[in-house]
């Protein structure tokens, strides 16, 4: 299935979700060992190639805005209780200004090293949007702290997701994976349209 459908994500979106995933958990990683264990003499060589994959991860986040902006969003559970609701709502949106102002910070942090960090993971140059060095502790320690607030969040998101599978027993985490949905999303398709305020909730 290439759309969304209320009852379940297309493979764009899940393969959008799990590359982005993984991207990011490389990032959070890769960039709390190069600022903690990475030797000295090597460490631009590792800001080089962690802000070629920064470039890239926000190009992947823009593609996947848009394609979710053009596509319905799966319908939640209907038994959710309103605070649920709000707390997807809310922990999503949290994610998508994390993951933009991590890479936006970044993106600024790279263009004022000594030697501003061009070029992306393929080779392709980057037009910089900050220049001026004396920016630089700002944008360092601003990208630091989104890192850190989004690694928070991610943690908080798969608590949910896990708490949505063995505690709730729904397919909200099921549906993300390739393949069938189960036996949630036949229902879903089988339903008329879901309520308003879960329509909008989603990965």
């Amino acid at each position: 299935m290439l759309r969304n459908s209320q009852a379940n994500w297309g493979w764009p979106s899940k393969a959008l979700h799990w590359l982005g995933a993984l991207v990011v958990l490389i990032l959070l990683l890769h960039g709390w060992w190069m600022v903690h264990m990475a030797p000295r003499p090597e460490r631009f060589a590792n800001y080089t190639w962690h802000a070629a994959i920064g470039y890239d991860l926000l190009a992947l986040l823009v593609i996947r805005l848009l394609w979710r902006w053009m596509n319905p969003v799966p319908a939640m559970p209907a038994d959710l209780k309103r605070w649920e609701v709000v707390a997807a709502r809310s922990g999503h949106a949290g994610l998508y200004v994390l993951l933009f102002t991590a890479s936006i910070t970044g993106w600024g942090l790279a263009g004022t090293f000594r030697n501003p960090m061009r070029l992306d993971l393929f080779g392709l140059p980057i037009p910089q949007i900050v220049s001026d060095r004396a920016l630089h502790d700002f944008f360092e320690e601003s990208h630091m702290i989104a890192s850190y607030l989004l690694a928070a969040l991610i943690v908080v998101h798969i608590a949910g997701s896990l708490r949505h599978h063995f505690v709730k027993r729904n397919d909200v985490m099921r549906r993300m994976w390739f393949g069938s949905a189960g036996s949630d999303a036949s229902r879903h398709a089988g339903s008329s349209a879901p309520p308003a305020s879960a329509k909008s909730v989603g990965s």
